[in-house]
């Protein structure tokens, strides 16, 4: 039985960006599956933000070819905008009203009627655990309950793709997980997230695809497994009970990194089944028993210093 593939949300090329004489975007490619989180990383000043608000009609593109929702991006922006929701780095909450009337004054903007509209916000307080506080100010709400009202304010007008611009900035690791869950559960209904972050291991846990941009191109794209596969640095360490079983290992084995004291080996590999299978029979084959095996590949913190590296002055965050 075959299955269609999915269509895409997203298609962009030739993208083309210049403030004045600075090249922002240079003619970058984006392909995005309906369903699915495409996360675009990269150092500060990249042109992450420019792309978002090309994509998603803030600004004007200088060149190339998008279609968002099936729509055309310089044809039919009207349309895409109905289509789309966006949560930026900066929060649109607005904190002289309650999160009810936040959520009410956006199914206004959006046109659905008063008891439509006063429905669809309870609706969104009961999601995402804010029915409490729903009628406090939103001046009193923590940074983590503020973002999830800025995330059920972009849900208001039920979009099919959803722009996240750094959405857990600043959020503590509680508060970050649990908007990762609120994301998996808006992909799981088949809304199509694109997503901008810092944090490379909130990349790793949600994306399908990540693209790595770089002084306005994309230098890299993949599943996060394929990119883990493009830098070296993966390895098997292995330790012994002995000095015996140590140096009987390094015979056999050859080029290894070898530590005395720990009674250890680090063997290079790229982290596939087949690697690990060649090397214990080889192991096997001259009776050397191991006493702990740990098998280590590359993170997205490798993939990135790997192709970023140059940024001698940026740093990426990790929680």
């Amino acid at each position: 039985m075959t299955t269609t593939p999915p269509q895409p949300a997203i298609t962009a090329t030739g993208l083309r960006k210049s403030f004045g004489d600075h090249l922002v975007l240079d003619g970058i490619d984006l392909h995005v599956p309906e369903g699915t989180v495409f996360s675009l990383l990269g150092p500060n000043g990249a042109g992450k933000t420019t792309t978002v608000q090309i994509l998603s009609t803030l600004i004007r593109a200088d060149g190339g070819e998008v279609r968002v929702a099936g729509h055309d991006l310089a044809r039919d922006p009207d349309s895409i905008r109905a289509a789309i929701g966006v949560t930026g780095q900066f929060s649109a909450v607005d904190k002289l009203l309650t999160g009810e009337e936040n959520l009410i004054l956006m199914a206004d903007l959006h046109r659905l009627g008063r008891a439509e509209g006063r429905r669809r916000a309870a609706e969104l307080l009961e999601r995402f655990d804010l029915v409490e506080s729903g009628r406090k100010m939103a001046a009193t709400y923590s940074g983590g309950m503020q973002r999830r009202l800025d995330l059920a304010m972009t849900l208001v007008g039920d979009p099919r793709i959803i722009f996240l611009d750094e959405p857990t900035a600043g959020l503590d690791p509680r508060s970050r997980r649990g908007m990762w869950q609120i994301i998996r559960d808006q992909v799981a209904a088949g809304v199509t997230i694109f997503l901008t972050t810092q944090y490379l291991e909130e990349a790793d846990q949600l994306a399908d695809r990540i693209a790595v941009l770089d002084h306005g191109r994309l230098v890299a794209e993949g599943t996060p497994d394929e990119l883990k596969r493009r830098v070296p640095g993966g390895h098997i360490r292995l330790q012994f009970a002995d000095a015996r079983g140590l140096e009987s290992a390094t015979h056999t084995l050859g080029e290894v990194s070898r530590d005395n004291d720990g009674l250890t080996l680090q063997v290079p590999s790229d982290g596939s089944l087949r690697s690990l299978k060649t090397l214990l029979d080889r192991l096997e084959d001259e009776s050397i028993e191991v006493e702990t095996l740990t098998v280590h590949t590359p993170d997205l913190d490798d993939v990135f210093l790997g192709l970023i590296g140059h940024h001698k002055n940026e740093r990426v965050t990790t929680p």
